[in-house]
């Protein structure tokens, strides 16, 4: 989650220049990029977690937002801000409460036909950290049940809004096999069996991609996970932050086939990656986060451009946030490092403002002030944060300027 604030108006991007090390990764500047995938390039993403806290409660967070029954309304707000397509979420708790195999669909059709009336693309998260109750995620049930929900899933988006959909089959596998595998601060509850959860997570995430190509060919999946850097504390082996830095790309490795073949991966099962990133992805190997004129940190466009070069997939920016009243700064400074980013060549396809409607807290309840959106509802609009609007409009205009300059002056659909 994001948290922790940044002081307004301050510049946090270091100066760096890409153009050296991307040519060395077989980058051209100005190579007629032309994001394809999107109505927006920029996004909006609806917190829509369901895992079971360590206090014994689950979350749900589109219901704790109002999210599921305002979710036409909303979806026009943000089309008032030129967003056009968001990140939500399917409650697989909820579709699949009852017996293995039977589909209640009635949480999630008022959101696909609030989408379809609105105008709205949406990627669909099919696992954002919760499943049934009762089913062992380590068990091959688990696969086996995930594969035949997306595939039903896919099928309702075909006949409910006429095309194949947009999805995330798990999101951020390698942060919930931390959570949840290692540390136990989430379902499932465990410890030291991290990789056991990441291997089974890529499985359920190959058998759905499957299962969902078999019905809807043309479907895009999208395979979410976080972007980190983490630097050694002074006189420390750098080796340690790099072998665990390694780590952030195990998953995509997996779904790719590239490592553990045997879990049946393969270099198709991954279509489009995102990447997320928020003020706090940059550490110290166990220690703080570098603060932001720490020249220890590396650009997020030269962390961008790294994930790109290693699989050569579409790539787009999925998580972005920060709390409080920093959230304008910090969208100016992810700005600057996506237009690095493209004028280096770096073909990035949108970014998501993540969440784009402040929420409650996951450990505690809190308020987190992290949207353009706050949950307070007046006059049958959601309260807005001002600032954040304001710099978003300069950053959609700044990145038209610059998607405009290096499509060679094609019109691009920025809004």
């Amino acid at each position: 989650m994001a948290g922790g604030s940044l002081a307004s108006g301050a510049e946090c991007r270091p100066s760096n220049s890409l153009a050296e090390p991307l040519a060395k990764l077989g980058f051209a500047a100005h190579t007629g990029i032309r994001p394809s995938l999107f109505q927006s390039y920029f996004m909006g993403g609806f917190e829509c977690s369901t895992h079971w806290r360590t206090d014994g409660r689950r979350h749900d967070l589109l219901a704790a937002t109002r999210h599921d029954v305002l979710a036409e309304q909303d979806y026009r707000q943000l089309s008032e801000h030129g967003i056009r397509t968001v990140r939500d979420g399917v409650r697989w708790h909820l579709v699949e409460a009852g017996a293995p195999g039977q589909y209640d669909w009635s949480s999630v059709l008022p959101m696909l036909r609030a989408g379809k009336a609105a105008g709205t693309q949406i990627i669909w998260d099919l696992c954002h950290y919760g499943w049934p109750d009762g089913l062992d995620v380590f068990s091959s049930a688990f696969v086996d049940r995930f594969g035949r929900y997306a595939k039903a899933f896919a099928r309702l988006h075909a006949a409910e809004i006429g095309r194949a959909p947009m999805m995330c089959p798990v999101n951020e596998m390698s942060f919930l096999a931390w959570a949840g595998g290692d540390v136990g601060i989430m379902n499932p509850g465990a410890r030291k069996r991290g990789v056991e959860l990441k291997r089974q997570l890529v499985r359920a995430t190959i058998a759905a991609t499957q299962a969902v190509r078999e019905v809807a060919p043309e479907a895009r999946l999208m395979s979410i996970e976080p972007l980190i850097h983490l630097v050694p504390r002074e006189g420390e082996d750098p080796r340690s932050a790099e072998a665990y830095m390694e780590l952030q790309f195990q998953a995509w490795d997996m779904l790719a086939g590239r490592v553990e073949p045997g879990l049946g991966g393969s270099p198709e099962l991954l279509d489009v990656m995102g990447v997320n990133y928020y003020w706090d992805n940059q550490q110290e190997y166990g220690g703080p986060t570098l603060p932001p004129d720490d020249p220890r940190r590396l650009p997020f466009s030269k962390m961008l451009a790294d994930a790109y070069a290693r699989y050569r997939r579409p790539i787009f920016l999925a998580e972005t946030s920060i709390e409080g009243d920093g959230r304008a700064a910090w969208l100016r400074h992810i700005g600057q490092e996506l237009r690095d980013a493209l004028q280096a060549g770096v073909p990035v396809e949108g970014a998501c403002l993540y969440p784009v409607l402040s929420h409650p807290g996951w450990d505690d309840d809190r308020y987190c002030a992290n949207g353009l959106l706050e949950m307070e509802v007046r006059a049958n609009r959601r309260v807005e944060h001002a600032p954040l609007a304001a710099e978003l409009r300069q950053q959609q205009a700044l990145l038209q300027a610059v998607l405009l300059d290096v499509s060679r002056r094609r019109p691009l659909p920025l809004q």
